[in-house]
């Protein structure tokens, strides 16, 4: 497993680093814990000349032929930092685009050909070490120790005490003492700062603290200049302290795969790469070992740990043939399992292309103020001469005051505190979540939670356990139960709808032989129809059968069935009602407090679903909600556009069908078990599949939109005094660092407290 140093060699400023958009969608996790395993399947790419099959054109040309390149940085630790290497990368010309995903230490490049040395050099240039990620992982290094950490700062302060002690006996030795102190102090910096420079980044903090410090020296502020330099090193350890916390979250799930696997083939036992595995591998783990990729048991039944991945401390009982995600612990035996995953596939992965995924999707106020630094600092340089130079030429006011004022205006003015507050914020929200089990895709899904003011839920597989069972079954012509069950079962084999496997059990349950159905037909929102045994069968809602074809007698039996709470469904043979099928799903034992805890979050809720409205109602009297029945999925769309236009919608759902409406909401929320299609579209999922985490999201969202304004607030109040007194000739410069590391440090901490947030 890659390690970085400690040390932060970009420098002071932790500016928040430009992450830029992603030009691949990235694969959302797809079901982990106690969900399926699905191997992402490749798709076709959404190029209209793709689906059209016509010949590409010029431009698809040349994106067709951009490679991708990644590789492991070292020495990252902050934001900053990958603004920098994106800058130093990005002035190559061959190169598209460059992209630094600060939390999993990965660099991404698209380039029209082989870049990597220039990439390489580009890196090394700008004073961080990378490691291509398919060489071999580098043999794990030592923590860095205290020592290691911390040296430069000791040494500046032990030189500053002896400089102190120096100028007591002699001024004059004492200033000359200071001088060394502080030259001794500037010399990395300011190395720094001319690699930051060649690397396109001129503006950066190390250039005006190299600036600042060198300045003071030719005014005779030596023991300021020392004193600037020691509190400035005191902020960059706290920061980079604070970004290691932030990111631990992340470590501890890359962690969480073994670097190795014990492959069985036949009686014979070998240790292989992770890389090595391959979907259709046996493989066995020990107890107390962790599954290095996703798998499908083989053993009879054992327990697993899934707690680091779903948040459940309790560990879970799986059977034969259960998929177990990448990461989980055997518990109490050793097992065999059968690979389901590809190599950079498994659960974990996902996860991670989640965590990578969110640091493109930033929140607007966070590419604001991104965008508002790059203007800013240049400002604040020019606005620092004129102080320093107009009132002495002018006025005729003496120099030396006016450059000092003008040195700490350039300190005080460093935007980097106000830079940083919305992405420590939203980084410490975002892993708060992802550890009780939400996952949200980015800050800027993060911000539009914390408008929501109504959500609303689809009924089956959300609100309901998306369990079904066959309540009554009501024969409407003379043929026995058990034939007409078959042909059912063989309707809807293979459908993955609740209500289809709830037919499908039943038949299995009675041991019954199903004939094989033909020209299988979905009719969205309505049913399935198919051919079996020369009959032509439909299974539909009542609603959507054609009016007169449901005798009224017919009519009464559906309406008493569903009066009772169930769903009703009509098997129609060759255009003529053959039965009624009743099925009723229950709620989720956790539906009713997660809605009181919406409820006094203010949030209003309402369910919408295609069921019938006396099923639905059932269902929403014992929740207290409203609702909406018999829609069909562009009626839900209507629904949360109507909806939308009162006040912010949050749509919660599991299936394909409920796809569309959670994407035209202003959040999609998907339940971890859903359609892969509804995670793909879903601004966040609940991995946990518990409905608990709706408020939970909700109250991070606020927290952390709060805790932004609390951030920018301590920013610009202590750079707003700082300048006021500054200019009154009543602080000086080593204050002003405090108006800077001091105030980066502040709103750093004051964003770390929600990652203690429950």
């Amino acid at each position: 497993m890659h390690q970085c140093s400690s040390s932060c060699p970009c420098g002071q400023r932790h500016a928040h680093g430009q992450q830029g958009c992603c030009s691949q969608p990235r694969p959302i996790i797809k079901k982990i814990a106690s969900i399926s395993m699905v191997t992402p399947e490749a798709g076709c790419c959404d190029d209209a000349s793709c689906r059209a099959g016509s010949p590409p054109d010029e431009e698809s040309d040349r994106v067709g032929s951009v490679e991708e390149f990644s590789w492991l940085i070292g020495g990252m630790d902050c934001p900053g930092c990958a603004r920098k290497i994106e800058t130093a990368v990005g002035k190559l010309a061959e190169v598209e685009q460059a992209r630094v995903l600060f939390a999993t230490e990965k660099l991404v490049v698209n380039a029209g050909k082989d870049v990597r040395q220039q990439v390489e050099d580009a890196v090394l240039q700008a004073g961080f070490s990378l490691t291509r990620s398919d060489a071999p992982p580098p043999a794990a290094s030592a923590t860095p120790g205290f020592w290691q950490e911390n040296r430069a700062i000791i040494l500046l302060g032990i030189m500053m005490l002896l400089s102190g002690l120096i100028h007591l006996a002699s001024p004059q030795a004492g200033q000359l003492a200071f001088t060394l102190t502080t030259l001794a102090g500037v010399w990395p910096i300011a190395r720094s700062a001319l690699r930051q420079i060649r690397s396109g980044t001129p503006f950066a903090i190390e250039t005006l603290m190299t600036i600042a410090a060198i300045g003071a020296l030719f005014i005779g502020a030596t023991a300021e200049a020392a004193s600037v330099l020691l509190l400035f090193l005191l902020g960059e350890r706290l920061e980079a302290f604070a970004a290691s916390r932030a990111r631990r979250g992340v470590t501890a799930l890359m962690a969480l795969k073994p670097e190795e696997a014990v492959r069985v083939k036949g009686e014979r036992r070998e240790t292989v790469a992770l890389s090595n595995l391959r979907p259709g591998d046996i493989i066995e783990v020990a107890p107390g070992a962790r599954l290095p990729a996703d798998a499908r048991l083989l053993s009879a039944f054992a327990s697993f740990d899934e707690s680091a991945l779903t948040g459940e401390s309790v560990p879970v009982e799986r059977q034969q043939g259960e998929a177990v995600a990448a990461g989980c612990l055997s518990v109490d035996r050793q097992v065999q399992l059968e690979v389901v995953s590809k190599p950079g596939e498994s659960a974990i992965d996902r996860i991670l292309h989640l965590i990578e995924e969110a640091e493109s999707n930033r929140a607007p106020i966070e590419r604001f103020l991104d965008r508002f630094s790059r203007i800013y600092t240049p400002l604040i340089m020019a606005l620092a001469l004129l102080v320093a130079v107009i009132p002495p030429l002018l006025l005729a006011a003496d120099w030396q005051p006016w450059i000092y004022k003008g040195l700490t205006l350039l300190l005080i003015g460093c935007p980097c505190a106000l830079v940083i507050s919305t992405p420590a914020a939203i980084t410490s929200g975002l892993a708060t979540a992802s550890r009780r089990g939400v996952l949200i895709k980015g800050g800027a899904a993060l911000e539009s939670l914390n408008a929501i003011r109504t959500l609303a839920f689809d009924k089956t597989g959300t609100l309901t356990e998306g369990r079904p069972q066959v309540t009554a079954w009501v024969p409407l012509i003379e043929e026995s139960e058990s034939s007409l069950l078959a042909k059912a079962a063989a309707v809807e084999s293979g459908s993955s709808h609740p209500l289809a496997k709830a037919i499908v059990a039943l038949a299995a349950e009675r041991g019954l032989a199903l004939a094989p159905a033909t020209a299988q037909k979905a009719l969205a929102g309505s049913g399935v129809e198919a051919v079996v045994a020369g009959h032509k069968l439909l299974i539909s809602a009542p609603g959507r059968i054609e009016a007169g074809v449901l005798s009224a007698d017919c009519v009464r039996q559906i309406t008493s069935l569903e009066d009772k709470g169930n769903t009703v469904v009509v098997l129609l043979q060759d255009g003529v009602p053959a039965c009624l099928i009743a099925l009723r799903d229950k709620l989720r034992e956790d539906a009713l407090q997660a809605v009181a805890e919406l409820k006094a979050l203010n949030i209003q809720t309402v369910m919408l679903t295609g069921d019938n409205p006396r099923a639905a109602a059932a269902i929403a009297s014992e929740l207290g909600i409203a609702f909406r029945a018999g829609l069909l999925p562009a009626d839900k769309v209507a629904a949360i556009g109507e909806l939308n236009r009162t006040q912010p919608v949050a749509m919660v759902g599991d299936g394909i069908n409920d796809a569309p409406a959670m994407k035209a909401a202003t959040v999609g929320i998907a339940m971890g078990s859903g359609s892969d299609v509804a995670l793909e579209t879903a601004d966040a999922a609940l991995t946990h599949n518990r409905l608990g985490g709706l408020a939970l999201m909700l109250r991070l969202s606020r927290a952390t939109h709060a805790n932004i304004r609390q951030n920018i607030t301590i920013a610009l109040g202590l750079k707003g005094v700082f300048l006021i007194t500054t200019l009154l000739g009543i602080t000086g410069l080593w204050l002003a660092v405090l108006a800077d590391s001091g105030a980066t440090a502040l709103v750093t901490a004051n964003a770390l407290r929600l990652l203690r947030k429950r």
